[in-house]
């Protein structure tokens, strides 16, 4: 019988197992969906033979060079740098706001020092300490920008009024004095040649570990283990007794035509008349591949209902309270982990998920 229970065939799951299972440990991963990778699984399009995401675009991003080096170590990662688009009023700029998108919106040709001190004058200087989303967009890039790019957009994906959101969701300033469009500054980015899900499948490949899809958690004698590493929902795990965690989760409506329909990748939606935050149009994602054909994708961001695929946590004040309770009874389970975006309760890329469970994994004596 496997020492060990993994809860989840993403990554989370994979990478523990194999790290557990190169210590010659037996392991057991589990997931109740039929394929494994995740909210990370790709598949070929049977029509037209175009790698999808099938929960939406993930670009693999990294300036952890042992994650790097770690996930080539399973897949062929080809270059691939993501490039973003937005329409605004009826025009298209690039994102991030770089200083073609400055110099565009408003009919200037400024240059890089100029830029900045129009925007510095810009920025509200009444909001000495941010404390919501808008706050924090004012400040930093005044109203012009802030209603043209962040509020309808945002307001979409989040399902309330930006000055409702906290301002640690609006990170840093989200601005270049330069021409550079790449959307990640990131030294690593790249995306896998065959497809996420063949290197979760590659992860998972060892003699060690056993995978059971379309398998619950619920469905396990859990006694049965030394020990679970659990990357389902928190809450899902006590059965929900203190109530569930909030979550957006995305609806897809796709979209067929032939050649090519927007021309990149992603192409956000920022107004908030147009009831979708963006179409990513996914053979743009492996440009070293050729399609007469295209698949997009239309997301459409609501509340997650009970059966819903949660997406984004929303880690608002409620959920903080009921996020801490849910936390203090996961502290006092001897014999689980909670891993991952869902165990946490946290939004994580890919890479940080990777650097957790390779942590986790190395924890355990050999």
């Amino acid at each position: 019988m496997p020492s060990y229970l993994c809860v989840g065939a993403g990554f989370s799951g994979a990478v523990i197992a194999r790290e557990l299972a190169e210590k010659c440990h037996a392991v057991h991963v589990i997931d109740e969906r039929p394929h494994l990778a995740g909210n990370c699984h790709t598949e070929r399009d049977a029509q037209t033979g175009i790698q999808i995401h099938k929960y939406g675009p993930h670009i693999f991003h990294t300036a952890d060079r042992e994650v790097w080096d770690y996930i080539n170590r399973f897949g062929e990662m080809m270059p691939y740098v993501h490039r973003v688009k937005a329409t605004s009023r009826g025009k298209v700029y690039s994102l991030p706001i770089n200083l073609h998108t400055i110099n565009q919106f408003f009919g200037a040709c400024m240059s890089p020092t100029e830029a900045r001190d129009f925007i510095d004058k810009l920025g509200d200087k009444s909001i000495t300490d941010p404390q919501s989303f808008e706050d924090q967009a004012l400040a930093f890039l005044g109203n012009d920008l802030y209603q043209a790019f962040f509020r309808g957009y945002t307001l979409k994906q989040w399902g309330m009024e930006p000055s409702e959101l906290p301002a640690s969701i609006l990170k840093r300033l989200p601005v270049r004095f330069d021409y550079d469009d790449n959307y990640f500054d990131h030294p690593y980015q790249g995306m896998p040649k065959n497809g996420y899900t063949e290197i979760v499948k590659n992860i998972l490949d060892h003699t060690n570990i056993t995978v059971s899809l379309g398998t619950s958690f619920e469905s396990i004698d859990r006694t049965a283990y030394e020990h679970i590493f659990y990357s389902g929902p928190l809450d899902r795990y006590f059965a929900y007794r203190l109530g569930r965690l909030a979550y957006r989760t995305l609806e897809f409506r796709e979209i067929r035509a032939k050649g090519d329909f927007q021309g990149t990748a992603q192409m956000n939606q920022s107004d908030a008349e147009v009831p979708f935050t963006r179409i990513t149009e996914h053979k743009h994602f492996t440009p070293w591949e050729t399609h007469v054909d295209t698949v997009c994708y239309e997301e459409h961001s609501r509340f997650a209902e009970a059966d819903d695929t949660p997406y984004y946590p929303i880690r608002m004040v409620k959920e903080k309270a009921l996020l801490a309770e849910y936390q203090a009874l996961a502290e006092k389970e001897s014999r689980v982990t909670f891993v991952g975006r869902l165990g946490t309760y946290r939004y994580l890329d890919m890479d940080v998920t990777i650097r957790e469970a390779l942590e986790v994994g190395r924890r355990v004596i050999g």
